[in-house]
């Protein structure tokens, strides 16, 4: 189909249904792409990167690992756009590329710390240097105790109470059951609270 047909159909299904347009408009955008249209993948960046960035940022931690993280999911969709069917939006499809590279950065840390298995079950405020501590303290808020929490159980946190997913998304995404996803959000959730509260 022509692109100018293409962007005759889009326009007129906009008319018809949000939800049509918009599939519709990922399609063209993809098509685009995968033309290697002068501009097309920076359109496509510039929808998505700010929402994959703030999610990289919820579940790793850290500005730098989120750009790294984030670079790679765009070199990641520019690889498989192909595969790509238009069965999910294309938001959703890139959001679970990025959330693959955000696991796959935690389970590196987490080997290269000697820390394979996930420590919900520590207690929390273990001794710290006490400048450091103060330190802590001084610059406390919300994403600094998301931060803090154990990689399985901030993972599921941000997806659910941050991202909105339901636990049945965030199983099929992480492969776990439902069941690991609702216990891992109840110890996070406690866990947060009790680091806040033992912050103030």
């Amino acid at each position: 189909m022509a692109p100018s047909n293409l962007t005759k159909r889009v326009d007129g299904l906009a008319e018809v249904h949000p939800i049509v347009s918009a599939r519709a408009a990922d399609a063209a955008l993809v098509e685009r792409c995968r033309r290697g249209e002068l501009g097309a993948f920076e359109e496509l960046y510039g929808q998505h990167a700010a929402r994959l960035f703030n999610l990289a940022v919820r579940m790793l931690g850290s500005t730098a690992d989120a750009e790294d993280a984030v670079q790679d999911t765009f070199l990641a969709a520019h690889r498989r756009l192909d595969s790509f069917r238009g069965e999910a939006a294309l938001g959703t499809w890139l959001y679970k590329l990025a959330v693959n590279q955000c696991l796959d950065r935690l389970r590196s840390r987490a080997a290269r710390e000697g820390q394979a298995t996930d420590s919900l079950d520590e207690p929390v405020g273990a001794p710290q240097p006490r400048a450091r501590r103060d330190s802590v303290v001084e610059r406390m808020d919300l994403r600094s105790a998301i931060a803090r929490l154990p990689q399985g159980g901030r993972t599921v946190f941000v997806l659910h109470d941050v991202e909105g997913l339901e636990h049945r998304e965030i199983a099929k995404l992480l492969g776990i059951s439902e069941g690991t996803s609702k216990s891992q959000l109840h110890k996070a959730r406690l866990r947060l609270r009790e680091s806040l509260r033992g912050d103030r």
